[in-house]
């Protein structure tokens, strides 16, 4: 049996309903940005966006809702950043290097520091900000840590690779808060990106040496 085209194809108030989301979206990602999540009201929000405060209700819950999906927005951007920076290098040693660069380039920006660092933990709560946070990034520090410890020298079982990522993704989370909340972003990420590309140098050399993992059991 086929689907009828016209089913196929979005409706008009399909896409009125889907673009007037987005322009909800875009505005309280904005607002939050400019004032904050407590300072900004879902009046502001729907005036921005030239809408009922019931098209609002139609998509979102409440104010929370809606700061998710600028929450959730932001963080696939940054996401999107680190995987393209990523992307097409086949030394695991630069790619690091690019990824934690693309990763100190978004913790950078006004709607990262305001609405991911600043307000997230608060609203969200420390549990689901650390979810939220696993879910963005994680995937990609996982990736890049296997890729680099490669060493036949290093028989690492799945334990102590999910050990490794867990410690480097803890320090680049810390290490992007920092940055997030300096009153010069610019120099803390420069001095981040020092200190943990320092990090990164010893063990380089440590597996082009040949040095065994010591035994955690012993």
């Amino acid at each position: 049996m086929t689907t009828p085209a016209s089913r196929l194809i979005p409706s008009r108030r399909q896409r009125w309903s889907a673009s007037t989301k987005r322009a909800l979206v875009d505005v309280a990602e904005q607002l939050f940005t400019e004032h904050g999540y407590q300072a900004t009201s879902l009046d502001a929000i729907v005036a921005g966006a030239d809408v009922t405060k019931g098209a609002l209700y139609h998509h979102f819950s409440g104010k929370q809702a809606i700061f998710e999906a600028a929450f959730e927005r932001v963080e696939s951007r940054a996401t999107e950043g680190i995987a393209e920076a990523t992307a097409g290098n086949d030394d695991p040693w630069e790619r690091a290097q690019a990824g934690l660069r693309a990763f100190l380039t978004a913790v950078q920006q006004p709607a990262y520091r305001q609405i991911v660092i600043s307000d997230g933990p608060s609203v969200l709560g420390h549990e689901r900000f650390r979810e939220q946070e696993e879910r963005s990034t994680y995937a990609i520090v996982d990736q890049i840590v296997r890729s680099v410890l490669t060493s036949d020298e290093w028989d690492l079982d799945e334990a102590m690779l999910d050990t490794f990522t867990r410690i480097f993704f803890g320090a680049m989370s810390a290490a992007g808060g920092s940055v997030a909340v300096s009153d010069d972003p610019a120099a803390a990420a420069a001095r981040v990106e020092a200190a943990i590309g320092f990090i990164m140098t010893g063990l380089r050399q440590l597996l082009e040496t040949g040095a065994g993992m010591p035994d955690p059991g012993e």
